[in-house]
């Protein structure tokens, strides 16, 4: 059945009609958050609160500021030293280094350039046995000293909770403050404040609750039991009943409790015992990625570069046709059954086997670029780098020779003898490089030597499966168990490069509370998987009615079972191998139009909407108790993509699509208009607070 046809950007007039509620006077106010990765890359979190920053700096101006961890090297490489613009923060700040804590500020310099308070925990640390000691009054929850991630965290929250009491007495009762914290390392701080009764309102997010990880990391079935596990059990068994105990107080304590993703929401109603109030999915600064109408240029110009790489990995075995190959790729932590490597690696089997029995001329090749230990590039994957570039400057230095006889040949008037426009030496150059590209092996399925080769997961599954890159597999794999940089030797490219080359990315994730992957691959159109079990594809699955026609393939993992989703991912996968190049193309055109949905410019209306419910329960009697915002909530806009659909007359990509196009239904942009006006959910609610709940 032909894929659904993209329309050209004229026809998407949807706008993004303006959100009806009361702004907060900002003037008035003091905007605070707090994390541990605060110019401090750990995971993903970064991602957030880095990317979000532009559109609250915007919103707050010099009222918004950043809290978290010092660490000396980040602070000089990343943050611009400055003095705070408000004379309360001076003065908190003063109080707690005049008692021998370091506090350092400056502006990140990142987009939106905002305020950063950072705290150095080495300078308080002899503080840590008191702390522990105030932490066991006030909530009787004990921290191990041998948990120093946990005593950094306690050590990081009591001083931020010294801050505010300061900066508080400072203030008065104007402006008042709204503090933010994300994740468990961030709770003790809440904790501390809200069990002194600070004046501030306060919102807790947990991107992905601290036992679900653990559980999912252990092989359980995870979902299916949520309402069965044994909480308190579950976390002394695994050595983390403390954290777990900082995590539920801090959700308890705040005025308003969000999570990243409906998904998220389920696991931690069950896990922390509190519904959410208000899901705030993440987005991306999708300015960042926008490639206008370049991006179909951009996918080719890339896909050529990683073919240069398939090339010399593949030699002696380029018996495929490049340009009937697909390139897939899955990337993230290296957690192979969280991140669905497992569910992914059986796949690609059952697709190998399909592609083979149906003898179709597509060949996929598959790059995991997972981080693992290793000790150095294998030997045999830079020596096809290296062989592929010999041949490349022989195939040059023939051409040279080759051109100038041709010229002086055309100068003279003569058509050449292309008999003797080659001599004896030529040839014997030419049959050196074909001798040099024999192999006796197989093409290498990692591109770096493993330190535990016999036991890692990915390895040990593809050793099981059996795809060994052979001449008979349509499916062939590499391994790149390093993250992506365009300083290496072996694939000198960024992951944003490398994702835009990609025909398809595959995240069949187990646990992902959102996942950026698909979003990053969304925003650069390029289609991608990802399963119902995931923050994104949740978003998707509720926002878009059918995300398969805009290149979002969503596998079902909650309600089927393992055999019956690796059949769906299976059955996704060849699909988009029989596709045309136009309808790829189409597909790409389709995927870019959604990004607007993942802009921190209209997501980051739920985290205005959480301030919003903070304010109203900290402070009901103040004035802006009656701007708490309307349920109603705003519409999605049109997704809207600058290129054209190939089916116009100007072409979006280098090369037209060939004579396939001659096979293609005949296209109706009015209809397709229509259709996808319909396919966009709209409008939707913010989360509705329950009655009484104020």
């Amino acid at each position: 059945m032909p894929l659904s046809r993209s329309l050209s950007m004229t026809s998407l007039t949807g706008v993004l009609p303006p959100w009806e509620e009361d702004e907060l006077p900002v003037e008035d106010l003091l905007l605070f958050e707090v994390s541990w990765e605060v110019t401090n890359k750990v995971g993903g979190i970064y991602t957030v609160i880095q990317t979000k920053a532009k559109i609250t700096v915007d919103e707050w101006g010099d009222n918004y500021y950043m809290m978290g961890p010092y660490f000396e090297h980040n602070f000089k490489t990343q943050v611009e030293s400055c003095e705070p613009p408000n004379p309360a923060i001076r003065k908190a700040m003063d109080a707690l280094i005049h008692n021998g804590c370091q506090v350092h500020f400056g502006r990140w310099l990142i987009e939106g350039s905002p305020y950063v308070i950072l705290f150095d925990i080495g300078s308080a640390a002899w503080n840590l046995d008191r702390w522990k000691g105030d932490l066991w009054d006030t909530c009787n929850i004990g921290l191990p000293y041998h948990d120093r991630e946990a005593n950094d965290s306690l050590i990081l929250g009591s001083l931020i909770a010294w801050f505010f009491k300061e900066l508080t007495d400072h203030l008065g009762d104007k402006p008042n403050v709204i503090s933010h914290f994300h994740e468990w390392q961030a709770g003790p701080g809440l904790i501390l404040s809200r069990s002194r009764k600070i004046p501030m309102a306060t919102v807790f997010t947990t991107h992905a609750t601290l036992l679900g990880r653990y559980l999912c990391a252990g092989n359980t079935d995870f979902y299916n039991n949520l309402d069965k596990f044994n909480i308190d059990k579950e976390a002394g068994e695994r050595q983390i009943y403390h954290r777990y105990c900082l995590e539920r107080a801090a959700v308890h304590c705040a005025h308003v409790f969000t999570t990243v993703s409906q998904i998220t929401a389920v696991e931690a109603n069950h896990m922390l015992h509190r519904k959410p109030d208000v899901v705030t999915p993440n987005g991306l600064n999708v300015k960042k990625f926008s490639a206008m109408h370049e991006f179909q240029n951009l996918h080719s110009t890339n896909k050529s570069q990683i073919q240069e790489f398939i090339r010399g990995h593949f030699y002696g075995h380029l018996d495929f046709n490049l340009d009937k190959t697909l390139i897939f790729f899955i990337a993230g932590r290296y957690e192979f059954s969280n991140k669905g490597a497992d569910i992914f690696l059986e796949s690609l089997s059952r697709l190998n086997y399909l592609l083979r029995v149906h003898r179709n001329d597509v060949t996929v090749v598959v790059f995991f670029i997972m981080p693992a230990k290793t000790n150095n590039f294998n030997v045999e994957s830079l020596k096809g780098q290296a062989v592929r570039k010999q041949l490349w400057d022989t195939a040059h230095a023939v051409k040279e020779k080759f051109g100038r006889k041709l010229y002086d040949a055309l100068l003279k008037g003569q058509i050449p003898d292309l008999n003797n426009i080659l001599d004896r030496d030529d040839f014997t150059i030419m049959k050196r490089a074909i001798y040099a590209t024999q192999r006796h092996s197989l093409p290498p399925v990692t591109t770096h030597n493993m330190l535990d080769d016999s036991t890692d997961p990915i390895l040990s599954n593809i050793r099981r499966v059996g795809l060994f890159n052979s001449r008979n597999d349509r499916v062939k794999v590499v391994f790149h168990p390093e993250f992506l940089s365009s300083t290496s030797p072996l694939l000198p490219m960024d992951y944003e490069d490398f994702v835009r080359g990609c025909n398809l990315g595959v995240f069949p994730s187990y646990y992902e509370p959102w996942g950026y992957t698909p979003g990053e691959c969304t925003v650069m159109g390029i289609p991608s998987v990802t399963t119902n079990l995931s923050g994104f594809g949740c978003f998707m699955e509720e926002h878009v009615s059918d995300p398969a026609a805009y290149g979002i393939y969503i596998v079902d993992r909650r309600f089927r079972s393992a055999e019956e989703s690796c059949n769906q991912l299976t059955q996704f996968m060849f699909s988009f191998c029989q596709q045309s190049r136009r309808q790829r193309i189409i597909q790409r055109n389709r995927t870019e139009r959604l990004s607007d949905l993942l802009d921190w410019r209209y997501l980051g209306r739920f985290y205005i909407h959480a301030r919003h419910l903070a304010l109203s329960r900290a402070f009901p009697d103040n004035k802006w108790a009656h701007l708490f915002p309307q349920t109603e909530g705003f519409r999605y806009p049109r997704p809207y993509s600058v290129p054209p659909s190939p089916s116009a007359s100007i072409h979006s990509t280098p090369h037209h699509s060939d004579v396939e196009d001659e096979d293609d239904e005949p296209y109706d942009e009015d209809e397709e208009a229509e259709r996808d006006r319909m396919n966009i959910k709209s409008p939707f609610v913010l989360n509705a607070v329950p009655e009484g709940a104020l």
